[in-house]
């Protein structure tokens, strides 16, 4: 309701001309806000005060020509000058029974916006490693990246949703050496398993269900003879000295077999899990297609161009230190390697070539340090650094009957993120995840999220939902009907204090959804939608709905069904479902 009443302020300034040009670059809209204080109205508006010195005029006297210019309107009850020149808004009951009516016919479009023509958004999120299945820290940036994307699409941008998959480097080297020595173990060949490589049971059922045809098993002496010793402090060298060795015995072609087939079954899984928890991608962008496409080189050349590449000590360096970083990276090492930053900067040189406008980043809190360099690499090839935006998600502790989870991939020892929505449901891992801003950490209990009680709020939420879908059944037991055309002129009715109450949250969804779209913080929604169904939970327990006369019946059973739309409608965002019963 918030654009009524910042119509209403543009009309009177367009019937006054002194003022109307000094607003000429005034975000009417932006003066305008909700009271926190019902006796000072419905919204106030700062205009007065905004306008005052371009006017040279005091804040009063402009206010006062502002309320004189509304004249009569069947939107507004009554107007107030207060202080040095708010002007407080008291909508009417008539603006209020509107919002219903609009609620009523856009049903799931309401609070959405049109959609915009940009700028295009590349939202990147999860890119977990696809060495192990998804835990429950990975959770939480799948449930706070596709929020995101889903409140961003609301309030109408067009966003494309993306997956770096990185099947590139050392890491899958490792995997690909975990996997056949697995394979070596279930065909009788005992090796030392190294403290660097990765350890979960997964990796078993990995290594039994890959082809190995053509790739013949070896002896332990023809694996471990004259590696490095496999302890802590050798850790890297004897990993990497495993996967040398077995490039050595079955050729690159045999490890890559081996590694390929690894990498795809955990990404298939990694797709799997998602696609359970309601997170969909539009692209699974490949690391790998960044170096077959030669996009790295492409990348590498325009920083060339531009001078930002020079040589040290038989390296490639990149100059991030004039952009912020605290000190130059490697991008080619002496070997002639290319290094991960080279390949981030690749990518997201890609993204900006693919025509995205804006790259939001959703990464976990360990990776702060990214930030600077890589928006060094997009100056530095001529693009704005503020064209990359990243957030971060704080980590997720998790507790199950009052102990904490111990999680580590390479250990083993983790919940995924797949045994958590079998604990727990979809519903309130989606909706747990984005209870607390991204940027603080989390604890999340396993037990208040599977409860059934107004402590769980997303039960809490979803059962305010249930109720007006069993009213609407009850009236259909007594073979009565809701006329809802007869429920728009009827709304006069909706006279008491908690209808008002209620009226009032329902008519702020669409401003909340813009809210937590522009500042990325899915919480907000999260706690409106909470709130409104303490206003409905309230308000359902003080009023009768199936016994009362035609008229206040279907005026109150018009406030249900459109409760039911918008609680339906946020949960929708949220990637949690709206059940019928409960």
């Amino acid at each position: 309701m918030k654009h009524i009443v910042a119509e209403l302020v543009a009309n009177a300034l367009a019937n006054l001309p002194e003022l109307a040009g000094a607003a000429a670059d005034l975000s009417i809209e932006g003066t305008v806000e909700r009271t926190r204080d019902a006796s000072h109205g419905d919204f106030a508006s700062n205009i007065a005060m905004r306008l005052a010195k371009p006017a040279r005029k005091s804040p009063r006297d402009i206010a006062a020509s502002i309320v004189e210019s509304l004249g009569d309107n069947p939107d507004l009850e009554k107007v107030e000058i207060a202080g040095p020149g708010f002007i407080n808004f008291h909508l009417s009951p008539a603006a209020y029974h509107a919002e219903l009516e609009s609620i009523l016919d856009q049903g799931e479009r309401y609070g959405r916006q049109a959609p915009k023509d940009g700028p295009k958004i590349l939202l990147e999120f999860v890119s977990a490693n696809p060495t192990g299945p998804l835990h429950v820290g990975h959770g939480r940036g799948a449930s706070y990246g596709a929020t995101v994307g889903n409140l961003l699409e609301a309030v109408g941008y067009p966003v494309h949703r993306e997956y770096y998959v990185n099947d590139a480097g050392r890491q899958m080297d490792i995997l690909g050496a975990s996997v056949w020595l697995r394979w070596l173990e279930a065909n009788g060949v005992d090796v030392d398993f190294p403290e660097g490589g990765y350890r979960g049971e997964y990796i078993r059922e990995i290594a039994a269900a890959i082809d190995t045809s053509g790739i013949e098993p070896v002896t332990a002496d023809a694996v471990s003879g004259g590696l490095p010793e496999n302890t802590a402090d050798t850790a890297d060298a004897y990993v990497d000295a495993l996967v040398a060795r077995c490039k050595e015995l079955h050729g690159e072609d045999g490890f890559d077999r081996i590694r390929q087939q690894s990498l795809e079954s955990i990404r298939d899984e990694i797709r799997d899990d998602l696609e359970a928890f309601g997170v969909h991608f539009d692209e699974w962008f490949s690391e790998q297609s960044l170096t077959k496409s030669n996009r790295v080189d492409d990348a590498l050349a325009v920083l060339e161009e531009r001078g930002m590449l020079y040589e040290k000590d038989g390296a490639t360096w990149f100059p991030s230190t004039r952009f912020g970083d605290d000190k130059d990276r490697v991008v080619v090492r002496e070997n002639g390697v290319k290094t991960y930053f080279a390949s981030d900067i690749a990518y997201h040189f890609d993204k900006r070539e693919r025509g995205y406008d804006h790259l939001i980043d959703i990464l976990g809190a360990d990776h702060h340090g990214y930030v600077t360099r890589v928006r060094g690499g997009l100056e530095a090839m001529g693009y704005e650094a503020d064209d990359l935006e990243v957030q971060f998600v704080q980590f997720v502790t998790l507790y199950r009957s009052g102990e904490r989870v111990q999680m580590g991939t390479r250990s083993g020892q983790f919940d995924t993120l797949r045994q958590l929505r079998e604990e727990v449901g979809t519903d309130a891992a989606r909706f747990y995840y984005v209870m607390r801003s991204n940027d603080q950490h989390l604890d999340f209990d396993l037990d208040v999220a599977k409860s059934q009680s107004s402590d769980n709020p997303v039960y809490y939420i979803q059962y305010a939902h249930a109720r007006v879908a069993s009213v609407f059944g009850k009236l259909a037991e007594r073979s009565l009907a809701w006329d809802a055309v007869n429920a728009k002129a009827t709304m006069d009715n909706l006279s008491s204090p908690q209808e008002k109450s209620l009226m009032t949250a329902l008519s702020r969804y669409p401003e909340v959804v813009e809210l937590a779209a522009n500042n990325r913080a899915p919480q907000h929604l999260v706690h409106y939608l909470r709130d409104l169904a303490a206003d409905f939970h309230s308000w359902y327990n003080a009023h009768k709905f199936i016994e009362d006369p035609d008229e206040l019946r279907d005026a109150r059973l018009a406030l249900c069904a459109t409760t039911r739309v918008v609680i339906a409608n946020g949960l929708g965002i949220l990637g949690v479902s709206a059940p019928e019963k409960m």
